[in-house]
């Protein structure tokens, strides 16, 4: 099954680590934050991806055409074409990974159109370049494939970004929460799709969390599976930061492998 990561917008909340290369090839402990994602799908077996490039997306291009060479040991034979020998293995070994340019512009949306030629399979996943989560892929395809509709999204419960403050009803102060879980639920992303969803995509200008989705929930073909675990999303620098805290801490909950 092909994993879709969406990997070409310009990240201008996160200028200060943005501004030379795509926020998927933002550093979280010495690796891009699209590698984290790409190695979260593959602890559950699926290792075939299909990269959307747009902003910077030559970046991509290069990380992955360097990869062997970047994280093994290399013997080269100077004055010979190719006379390049790797030593030992990585762990990567059985990923296959498409780079796809997708437009600079193109919407989220359209930027999965563009890709259908390389989704064969009757269902295919997709997420952002940007988030990091614990979702278990395994439970979340069976509850896709439980319901039987044409699509599926991941929803988490959002952090207050503020502390909450309990009051009596003459203004006492009884406790403090700080940052607590609110009771809404926002889309993190990790989708299922049925191929025909690719129906509801139209043009570059299609906004996938707009009319597609939209028009899914209205013809009862969209469900939501909740996600009690760990997400966050990169957006800001402070994020980044935290994230790489967690990393070096050696307590980041998106790390499922071994």
């Amino acid at each position: 099954m092909k994993v879709i990561l969406l990997c070409g917008g310009q990240g201008t909340r996160l200028r200060e680590e943005t501004e030379y290369r795509p926020k998927p090839m933002v550093e979280i402990g010495g690796r891009p934050i699209v590698w984290h994602i790409m190695k979260s799908y593959a602890h559950y077996g699926h290792t075939n991806f299909v990269l959307c490039l747009g902003y910077k997306g030559n970046c991509i291009k290069e990380y992955f055409l360097n990869y062997e060479a970047m994280n093994s040991d290399i013997t080269i034979k100077l004055g010979e074409l190719r006379a390049v020998a790797y030593h030992d293995q990585h762990r990567e070994q059985d990923f296959n990974v498409t780079l796809a340019d997708t437009g600079q512009n193109t919407m989220t949306g359209g930027r999965v159109a563009r890709v259908k030629r390389y989704v064969k399979d009757e269902h295919f996943l997709l997420t952002y370049g940007d988030g990091l989560a614990n979702v278990d892929i395994d439970k979340l395809l069976d509850f896709h494939y439980s319901h039987g509709k044409k699509a599926t999204l991941t929803t988490v419960r959002p952090t207050s970004r503020f502390g909450v403050i309990g009051l009596d009803l003459r203004g006492a102060v009884e406790q403090f929460n700080e940052k607590p879980l609110l009771d809404s639920w926002i889309n993190a992303g990790f989708f299922v799709f049925h191929r025909s969803v690719f129906d509801y995509l139209d043009g570059d200008e299609c906004i996938l969390e707009r009319a597609p989705l939209e028009r899914l929930a209205a013809e009862n073909q969209l469900m939501a599976y909740r996600h009690e675990g760990f997400f966050y999303a990169m957006d800001t620098y402070r994020e980044y930061q935290y994230l790489n805290e967690l990393w070096e801490s050696g307590k980041a909950p998106w790390k499922v492998w071994d």
